[in-house]
C-alpha cells in the first residue's frame, strides 16, 4: 500500500507496507539494480519455440557486466514472491489454474508445454517468474528510497488479476 501525504511546506512522503521477505537493504557498494540468474527460463529447450528470448535478462546482465558497469556483487538479488503475495493482486481461481499445464501452455504461447508435467513447469517457468515479480516489488521500494532503481527482469504487462498471456503469468 502506498499512502501519499503532501502539503505546500512538506515534500511527498510515502508510507509503504512490504512483506519483509521481499525487502533487502542496499549495502554501500551496491546500486539499486535488481537481478538474479534465476530470472532466466530454461524449459527443456521448448522456450525456443517462442519468439520471446527467455534468456534476455541474463544477456542484459552479461553485457552490463562486460562493460564493467555492474557485477554479481553490485546488484541486489531478489527473493521470489510467495503465494500469499500473489493473492494480493491475483484471484485464487487464477493462482489455482497455474497448476494446469494447459494454462501454462496458453500463457506462454508454447502449445507443446501441454505435455510437460506441471511440477516441471512450476520449477522451470513459474519459479523464475516469481523471482522476477519479487524483483519488481523490490525495485519499486528501492526507487522510493533512492530516487531510482532498475529491475533487469519483470514488466509483465500482459497479465491481469485473473488471466495471464503473452508469456506473462504474474503481475
Amino acid at each position: 500500500m502506498i499512502t501519499m501525504c503532501s502539503s505546500r511546506s512538506q515534500p511527498l512522503e510515502y508510507s509503504l507496507e512490504f512483506p519483509d521477505h521481499l525487502y533487502k537493504p542496499i549495502r554501500d557498494h551496491q546500486w539499486p539494480i535488481v537481478y538474479c540468474q534465476e530470472y532466466n527460463i530454461k524449459l527443456l529447450g521448448l522456450e525456443k519455440l517462442h519468439p520471446f528470448d527467455a534468456h534476455k535478462w541474463g544477456h542484459i546482465f552479461q553485457i552490463l557486466k562486460k562493460k564493467g558497469l555492474i557485477s554479481e556483487d553490485t546488484v541486489i538479488q531478489p527473493n521470489k514472491v510467495k503465494t500469499e503475495d500473489l493473492l494480493l493482486v491475483h484471484t485464487k481461481g487464477y493462482i489455482k489454474s497455474l497448476k494446469s499445464s494447459c494454462t501454462i501452455a496458453r500463457i506462454t504461447e508454447i502449445l507443446p508445454l501441454i505435455l510437460v508435467p506441471n511440477c516441471t513447469l512450476q520449477r522451470k517457468y513459474l519459479k523464475p517468474m516469481r523471482y522476477q515479480t519479487g524483483g519488481s516489488i523490490l525495485a519499486g521500494r528501492l526507487a522510493l528510497e533512492r530516487g531510482w532503481a532498475i529491475n533487469i527482469g519483470g514488466g509483465f504487462h500482459h497479465c491481469s488479476s485473473s488471466r495471464g498471456g503473452g508469456f506473462c503469468p504474474l503481475r
